[in-house]
């Protein structure tokens, strides 16, 4: 434009920011990624832009939004279920038992066979599996292999530091009880991470020098394992299977405490007394003082890790673990725990809802972002505990404490793991935002999206609009190769789709005008 300066030019929103901001608006997903599609019916090859499926809003917000809607509806169908969800699974058909027969008689001949014999066995076995597995059938199957020796069995006798637990039969049952013949009460309970230390209320410790940081990094790791823990303990407790949705967010100390909707009423104090009779016990090797450092690391030597001086072999993973005398750590709540009553269908019930997702669209860094100089010091301190706190069996953080861990190799580097407890992003908290139990609402994801694209289909239905049915179709998938000049730009799709997302709003407001229920909220799922 003639007249204009370069500045003022330079101040002109790029046409790339337009396009992502007019998706953003009308809630295409900003960052899809392209796939290539073939036909095998009709010939015909086709680029399709696939939502990235982000749960971050600041990566994709209308993909962030949109899962947030399902998780909202998930937990919202769940909490004050009236009538058992239905898991009766189906009997084993005919085809079932004679696969699982042949593959019974493939094993035994696997098993006495030798060389060649015994590779086209094993082929032939995956091939029976894979059978089976298209048929339909849950859970895993028993191994090929004898194992080769007797696992070490733990004892499974409760510590005597801890509470004794009461424990009764769990009943098939998982929808609470009624009181008064019309009330049945749920729970909203709030569980934290034990005490390491005085915090201020920016969350940072008064003393620095006696925080105990080692117990927060390894308590942040094995949270999730502590959070298992509870789940079993209380259906022990009260006798029936205890559904939940729960989320795990960080306090301003960067703990991990967890916010939880159970269906059904149970008293206040027995969750009180399972929270201090719960604990989790790490049997792992000890890893309290380490045996190499950054500036002394093993080696690899071809077949193993090796000590750089005397070329002698670490200790195996699993003669490590034999050794193990006594627990490396004990994880356990905090004393504190808040529970709450409350009732289905109630406004309360509708604010904790939105409360228990409120975070879901954040990623962690976000969440627990430091403000302060003090704050990043004492976030620094917890990572730099984190960097030498082993995550699993396979971390390769084993390697500083001496020990090979479960499939090292050449490509292994000493102290440095990929895992998300040691990033600097995450400070150890759990990788899994949204726990649910299997039994919460009877469906998965997957189906209350279906149930939202059949609701919106429905509406669209009742006013001649027909959508047409997805016919099954012999479709490939291929991931587009970078630099291929045959894939449309992603400006391109991104105007295809914003331009199909407007006629689908138009199509569904007129849907809503006709039965007179116009909403301002866009359907997530069509």
């Amino acid at each position: 434009m003639t007249g204009q300066s370069r500045a003022e030019r330079m101040r002109q929103p790029l046409a790339i920011d337009v396009v992502t901001a007019t998706a953003e608006q009308h809630g295409v997903c900003v960052r899809p990624f392209t796939m290539e599609v073939g036909d095998l019916d009709t010939g015909e090859l086709r680029h399709v832009a696939v939502p990235c499926g982000s749960t971050v809003e600041s990566q994709c917000g209308p993909c962030a939004r949109k899962a947030r809607a399902l998780r909202l509806v998930q937990c919202r169908e769940g909490w004050h279920l009236v009538d058992e969800p239905d898991f009766t699974p189906d009997p084993p058909s005919a085809d079932h038992t004679a696969l699982m027969a042949l593959r019974a008689d493939l094993v035994t001949a696997y098993r006495q066979a030798e060389g060649g014999d015994a590779d086209e066995l094993r082929d032939e076995i995956r091939s029976v599996d894979e059978e089976l597995r298209q048929l339909g059938m849950r859970g895993r199957l028993p191994s090929i292999e004898l194992p080769t020796k007797a696992a070490r069995k733990r004892s499974t006798k409760r510590r005597q530091d801890a509470p004794d637990l009461p424990r009764r039969r769990v009943e098939r049952r998982t929808v609470g009880r009624e009181f008064a013949g019309r009330f049945r009460p749920s729970m909203f309970v709030t569980l934290t991470c034990d005490s390491y230390g005085r915090v201020r209320d920016d969350g940072t410790p008064v003393d620095p020098s006696s925080y105990d940081y080692r117990r927060a990094a390894r308590d942040a790791v094995h949270f999730a394992s502590l959070v298992d823990r509870w789940w079993q303990n209380l259906r022990r407790c009260v006798g029936w299977d205890v559904q939940y949705f729960a989320t795990v967010e960080p306090q301003k100390r960067v703990a991990p405490h967890l916010h939880a909707a159970i269906r059904g009423s149970v008293p206040h104090e027995v969750l009180r007394e399972v929270t201090a009779a719960t604990y989790h016990q790490v049997w792992w090797p000890a890893h309290d003082e380490l045996v190499y450092d950054h500036g002394r690391l093993p080696v690899w030597d071809g077949k193993r890790f090796v000590d750089p001086d005397t070329r002698q072999p670490l200790t195996p993973w699993a003669e490590a673990l034999e050794a193990v005398d006594e627990p490396a750590h004990v994880v356990a709540f905090g004393r504190q725990v808040h529970s709450k009553g409350i009732l289905g269908g109630s406004e309360e019930a509708g604010r904790h809802v939105g409360y228990l997702t409120k975070y879901l669209t954040k990623s962690l860094g976000e969440v627990v972002e430091a403000d302060s100089e003090r704050q990043r010091r004492h976030h620094d301190r917890l990572h730099d505990q984190l960097t030498v706190t082993p995550c699993s069996p396979r971390c390769a953080v084993w390697l500083l404490y001496g020990i090979q861990p479960l499939g090292a190799g050449a490509k292994t580097t000493p102290g440095h793991c990929k895992g998300r407890a040691h990033r600097r992003t995450t400070l150890g908290l759990p990788g899994r935002r949204v726990l649910v139990s299997r039994k919460w609402s009877g469906k998965t994801l997957a189906d209350h999206k279906a149930d939202r694209r059949a609701f919106v289909l429905q509406t669209l239905a009742g006013i001649g609009i027909e959508k047409p049915a997805e016919q099954p179709r012999r479709l490939v998938w291929h991931k587009v190769q970078p630099g291929d000049p045959n894939v449309p730009p992603r400006t391109h799709l991104l105007m295809h789709a914003i331009a199909e997302r407007i006629r689908w709003r138009a199509e569904y407001d007129t849907a809503l005008l006709a039965a007179g229920e116009l909403s301002a909220t866009p359907p997530q799922a069509a």
